[in-house]
């Protein structure tokens, strides 16, 4: 043990044949997406009774997903994003690596983001997986919906986020 802290250590210390080798890369900036407007009153209105309207909607999307946050629950609306960035997926090489990095992140179990999905849901997805489809996770993605719907829309609705939209 302590002969490889030392071989680290004694890597760590050696001179760079160049300044290149100072030279640390930083990923360039991602561009800011451009600010989602505010919506209209009667538009923020329909999002009581419309998830569907609401999550259609850029700003109601980011106000619900940072209420989401606030609450420590955000996996399930950053799951339906995910789906719906999978749906729009062309390559079939690329449906593939953003089917397991969906399934890795929110499906199997003990997922660092882990929907709270049934075991039928989870077989049938899994199954899904083989041939990844844009439908794979369907079955999955309505229930997820579902849940929201009946339980993290009318919190948000009651929310100070939603309350200060509509004054």
């Amino acid at each position: 043990r302590a002969k490889e802290i030392k071989t680290k250590l004694g890597t760590l210390l050696q001179k760079p044949d160049s300044a290149i080798d100072f030279i640390i890369p930083y990923p360039e900036k991602p561009e800011k997406p451009p600010k989602a407007q505010k919506p209209s009153l009667e538009e923020a209105v329909q999002w009581r009774d419309s998830l569907e309207k609401l999550l259609q909607n850029p700003y109601g999307l980011a106000s619900f997903h940072s209420f989401l946050r606030s609450e420590f629950s955000e996996e399930n609306v950053e799951f339906w994003m995910a789906c719906e960035d999978y749906k729009k997926t062309k390559s079939p090489m690329k449906m593939a690596e953003k089917a397991k990095k969906i399934y890795e992140e929110f499906i199997q179990t003990e997922a660092p983001k882990e929907v709270n999905i049934d075991h039928f849901t989870k077989a049938v997805t899994m199954k899904n997986l083989v041939e990844p489809s844009p439908s794979s996770f369907d079955m999955a993605q309505k229930r997820i919906f579902a849940l929201m719907e009946k339980d993290s829309l009318p919190r948000f609705v009651r929310s100070e986020f939603y309350q200060e939209l509509i004054k």
